[in-house]
């Protein structure tokens, strides 16, 4: 098994099939050899009997108390048997999925890259301009702050070698935001990130509709700086909008 890919969820039945059914391409699958991994935090609508559907494993959050997203994913890294590892918000479709594998084939699998990461636009039907000048901003930003030695990568796509996290690390699991500029800034430390902007992930507009961009930003910077002075995200816990 090359690949892993995995989606940590939590009440997604909405979005996730989108997701999946994208995943569950025969002739992809095959090429790219690929295992998808769904690792749910505790839903209480479909999305375990949806992933049951399509993800060759799940696994199921028995814990007392709520599973935030760094544990969710870290339980599937335990479970992957891949040797790279793509991971993707239960809310999103890729842009072009051969293109994506593609890329990682060629551009970044046997390369001195330690992690790689792409574009992030909204749902093109639901796109509008603030839509377009906000993430189009973000995108060159993140991109500049791995060129310049920082390291970020949006959580909507993460693609790390396994060997790497041996290393550095997992997930932050005290983190309740911005565990996804976390982990990418331990990542650079010890290597390149690869960032493709010509590859895009295109994820659910929600978020920005009920708190506009603005909030969004600020919640964002606010995440960042805490996470550089004291090693802590601002946000005690991450909202749950579906």
């Amino acid at each position: 098994m090359k690949y892993s890919i995995i989606i940590p969820t939590l009440n997604e039945e909405k979005l996730l099939p989108d997701l999946l059914n994208q995943l569950s391409d025969e002739k992809l699958k095959r090429k790219y050899s690929y295992e998808v991994i769904v690792s749910d935090g505790g839903s209480t609508d479909d999305t375990v009997n949806i992933a049951r559907k399509y993800a060759d494993k799940i696994l199921l959050h028995d814990e007392q108390g709520k599973q935030n997203i760094s544990r969710g994913r870290n339980a599937g890294i335990a479970a992957a048997s891949g040797e790279i590892l793509l991971l993707f918000n239960g809310d999103i479709i890729i842009g072009d999925p051969a293109k994506l594998f593609e890329c990682v084939e060629k551009e970044f699998s046997n390369s001195e890259y330690l992690a790689m990461t792409v574009s992030v636009k909204v749902f093109p039907e639901e796109e509008i301009i603030s839509d377009k000048i906000f993430l189009g901003f973000y995108n060159v930003y993140f991109h500049a702050l791995n060129l310049i030695g920082v390291g970020m990568g949006r959580g909507e796509c993460h693609i790390i070698k396994k060997h790497v996290l041996n290393k550095v690390g997992n997930y932050s699991e005290n983190l309740m935001a911005a565990e996804d500029f976390e982990l990418y800034k331990r990542i650079r430390k010890h290597g390149k990130i690869l960032f493709k902007r010509d590859i895009f992930i295109y994820e659910s507009p929600r978020r920005y509709r009920k708190h506009g961009h603005f909030y969004i930003f600020f919640s964002w910077l606010l995440n960042s700086v805490f996470l550089i002075i004291t090693n802590k995200s601002k946000s005690k816990e991450w909202e749950q909008v579906r």
